[in-house]
């Protein structure tokens, strides 16, 4: 057959369309897929920062958004929670009641001094939600990331009997006693930033303050705890419900 000027043309055509749908079916060589991926990061980066940043609103007040007394608290902590705890040998034994807390990337526990990083399991995932949630908060209105800093948790018997000898408005009938109680402090944060990366920059306190209000304000009306704010501690004290 006669090999045409035409019929070259064709089968070009007909050569490289099949090219292309190999291409397509066949997975992309990292090299050439490189440049792809940085035009997606770039657009992803794009839309992120050009993403439109939520109001940070908090609570008209605290006390009047957070007035959950020890009396309605302990209430649901007898409610949810484990008998109260002798010691810390106790606590050790009843491992199948409760969960163990101080490990989380939502919140960092501080030095206990009174209290041991345990809550019944109901509490557990009440205070991981609060994490994830303060997180998402952040993020959505723009403000660099922060850990809760969690600052008492469970308490055993001998730990409000030395509390109490240290403290004469320490409460014997504790909420803490119950594994249903934790409390968030609201003046203190944790940056989570790259170490090998630039510095976080710097946010106030009251900022971060006024976000975790509306997240705890959201819990509460959802029904899942009780909270009060407490001032000389300088914390929100919470109990699951």
């Amino acid at each position: 057959m006669k090999l045409t000027k035409k019929r070259y043309l064709q089968g070009f055509v007909a050569v490289t369309l099949v090219l292309a749908l190999v291409r397509q079916l066949l997975p992309v060589s990292p090299t050439a897929a490189e440049p792809a991926e940085q035009e997606q990061t770039e657009i992803v980066e794009r839309l992120t920062t050009n993403v439109k940043k939520h109001r940070i609103w908090s609570v008209p007040s605290y006390k009047t958004a957070f007035p959950d007394t020890n009396s309605v608290q302990l209430a649901a902590a007898r409610q949810w929670g484990v008998t109260p705890v002798a010691n810390r040998a106790d606590a050790e034994a009843r491992k199948k009641e409760l969960v163990y807390i101080a490990s989380s990337p939502y919140y960092h526990v501080d030095r206990l001094r009174q209290s041991i990083p345990y809550l019944v399991p109901r509490a557990a995932v009440l205070l991981q939600d609060i994490g994830q949630a303060f997180f998402d908060s952040l993020y959505i209105k723009g403000v660099p990331l922060h850990r809760l800093i969690v600052t008492s948790v469970l308490r055993t018997q001998e730990d409000v009997s030395r509390l109490r000898g240290i403290n004469g408005n320490a409460t014997e009938n504790s909420c803490h006693l119950y594994g249903t109680t934790f409390d968030i402090c609201y003046n203190r944060y944790e940056t989570v930033e790259d170490p090998e990366g630039p510095p976080r920059r710097a946010v106030r306190n009251d900022t971060l303050k006024f976000i975790l209000s509306e997240v705890l304000r959201d819990m509460r009306e959802q029904g899942r705890c009780f909270i009060k704010y407490e001032v000389k501690q300088g914390c929100f004290h919470m109990t699951v419900r």
